[in-house]
């Protein structure tokens, strides 16, 4: 499911609860701090600033977190050898349904079936967008039809720079995932390489071991910072995990892919994967589900 859609499966589902609210266009812009506690955040609306106070402030704003900025908590960055230009290409009936993956020398691109189109991600050297553009649009559309083996005509869906978003690639984690009032989850806590997709999926299992750990505490008042360390203590573990296997295939995978002058086939990991299909399962698993999946706890 595309993030956007499950934003607003979340939003729509969340409106069955009378206790809850959500404000659009609104935007957090610093976090209120009181005796040492935050205490809900500092915001600009339409109608200008204002305050949303809080017994427990969530920060789910990504990578580029603002509030743990705010909060001073400390970043370790473990790094990142590549930047992933997005957009969107036209899919056609003929189309094969499958997502796609192409590796060339210097080169790589992954196709996402999104049903009407293909989204893709074009893998480039960390800081080589501007490289990229001063070639011009037009050889890298050229690039982009040849690496893919699309008709050169469909490259044409971009029509300027602005239909292609860099991802800045980010590999983190705070060494601290909260302060008194203040819980940092996502990639806001740990910011994942794209490699798998799975940024969203422990996204959503630290807000689901946030909720079975702090739903009973928060009835009695404000959560204790030792509850809040509960919860870093439940998703630290897979977090490194995941983004150690994400460390391994950027630099034994992508790095030499990207840094390549010739290639005399796809990398190995991929050849044994197409040679053994029982061993996709791992990589299917832990995809799909986790290194520690999240049940939501109903009692």
């Amino acid at each position: 499911m595309p993030q956007w859609d499950f934003l607003d499966f979340l939003a729509d589902e969340a409106r069955r609860y009378s206790g809850f609210k959500l404000h659009m266009q609104c935007e957090a812009t610093d976090l209120i701090e009181e005796e040492g506690r935050i205490k809900g955040v500092r915001v600009v609306t339409s109608a200008g600033g204002g305050e949303l106070r809080a017994g427990l402030t969530v920060a789910a704003d990504g990578r580029q977190s603002l509030m743990r900025e705010r909060a001073g908590l400390e970043v370790r960055n473990l790094g990142a050898p590549m930047d992933v230009l997005w957009f969107k290409l036209s899919r056609r009936p003929d189309d094969p349904v499958e997502t796609m993956g192409r590796f060339e020398p210097g080169r790589i691109a992954v196709m996402l079936n999104r049903g009407a189109y293909w989204q893709c991600a074009f893998v480039i050297p960390k800081g080589g967008i501007e490289a990229i553009k001063s070639a011009g649009l037009t050889s890298f559309r050229a690039s982009l039809a040849t690496l893919l083996g699309l008709p050169g005509d469909r490259t044409l869906d971009i029509r300027t720079w602005d239909d292609v978003k860099l991802l800045t690639v980010l590999v983190d984690r705070l060494a601290s995932w909260c302060r008194p009032g203040l819980l940092c989850i996502g990639d806001a806590a740990h910011a994942m390489s794209p490699i798998g997709g799975v940024g969203v999926n422990l996204a959503v299992q630290d807000a689901v071991a946030a909720a079975n750990i702090l739903a009973a505490p928060m009835k009695d008042g404000p959560v204790s910072l030792a509850a809040l360390r509960r919860v870093q203590k439940r998703r630290e573990w897979p977090t490194k995990v995941t983004q150690r296997l994400q460390l391994l295939i950027q630099n034994n995978v992508i790095a030499p892919a990207l840094t390549a002058r010739q290639m005399s086939g796809p990398p190995l990991v991929l050849r044994m994967l197409a040679r053994w299909p029982f061993l996709r399962r791992l990589p299917a698993r832990l995809v799909g589900m986790g290194v520690r999946p999240e049940h939501v706890a109903l009692d």
